[in-house]
């Protein structure tokens, strides 16, 4: 009977990056590392790039190779090479297993080939403008938090704006609620600028811009915000969705609900010609 093949699950995507980062960290080739521990080179890749689920034994192997004897760290990282196979819902309270640094969403942002968004409230985070952004993450931040902690968040976000401009440039499809274009976030002047920015950015290759207008009552985005991370061949597309009770992330096959989701937004938005229209309009009555 043929071995069911093995899906790329974000576990093994993440441990196998991680495995990958402590080697490099090291300065060991995979040659190298095969030779002592008597592997196959081509098998400890495929371990790196989640093509194979890893053996727990191997894992451990390959930490003390490293050096790594960091109890907590390595203690995470071995219970995630029991759940390697897993594919069902996770989020960032799951368990022992993982905490919020499991999966992080710059990871995902900067590993995908293509971002598909729908925005109900505000201006995606990849387009926003650092006043804006700044505005925002000041009103999301918990009472207490330093503003040196604060301008750390802003210049985060405006430093993972740099995957639009990379030598292979990420490409972002959003589709935008009108009523995220008109709220006042900021200030007139700010949201004008914001609103400048997006249509500016219509005009670059891999960015593009749809909006759904008030016209649309009923359509597939009325339960919230959503992103689609598509990731290179053979990889999964992945979901991801936050609210008050946290970050969740979803695979195939629970992702294709959320691809189905925003193509049927794709229909009932205005084109991009006609999105920059609405989006200049807007900016000029705040002139």
């Amino acid at each position: 009977m043929p071995h069911k093949p093995f899906i790329r699950t974000l576990r093994a995507q993440w441990l196998g990056q991680q495995l990958r980062a402590l080697r490099e960290e090291r300065g060991m080739t995979l040659k190298l590392v095969a030779e002592h521990l008597q592997r196959d080179m081509s098998a400890l890749g495929r371990y790196e790039r989640a093509d194979w689920p890893i053996r727990k034994g191997d894992v451990i192997a390959l930490l003390d190779l490293y050096g790594f004897h960091h109890a907590a760290e390595r203690s995470r990282l071995l219970a995630l090479a029991e759940e390697v196979w897993r594919t069902d819902r996770w989020d960032e309270d799951y368990g022992d297993v993982v905490d919020a640094s499991f999966i992080e969403y710059p990871w995902l942002e900067g590993r995908a080939e293509q971002v598909c968004c729908f925005h109900l409230t505000l201006v995606p985070g990849l387009l926003q403008i650092r006043e804006y952004a700044e505005a925002v993450i000041r009103n999301a931040a918990e009472p207490g938090v330093t503003e040196a902690t604060i301008n750390r968040w802003v210049s985060l976000r405006m430093t993972r704006q740099e995957v639009l401009r990379r030598r292979r440039p990420l490409t972002i499809s959003a589709v935008i609620d009108e009523a995220a274009l008109r709220r006042m976030v900021g200030g007139p002047e700010v949201l004008r600028r914001q609103l400048h920015h997006l249509a500016q950015a219509q005009r670059l290759g891999n960015v593009a811009i749809r909006v759904m207008p008030f016209g649309v009552a009923l359509h597939q985005g009325l339960d919230g915000t959503f992103w689609i991370f598509r990731l290179p061949e053979p990889y999964p597309a992945v979901a991801y969705v936050e609210s008050l009770g946290g970050r969740l992330y979803l695979e195939s096959p629970k992702a294709e609900r959320f691809v189905r989701a925003f193509g049927r937004l794709l229909d009932s938005a205005l084109s991009e010609s006609e999105s920059t229209k609405l989006i200049t309009s807007i900016a000029e009555e705040l002139s």
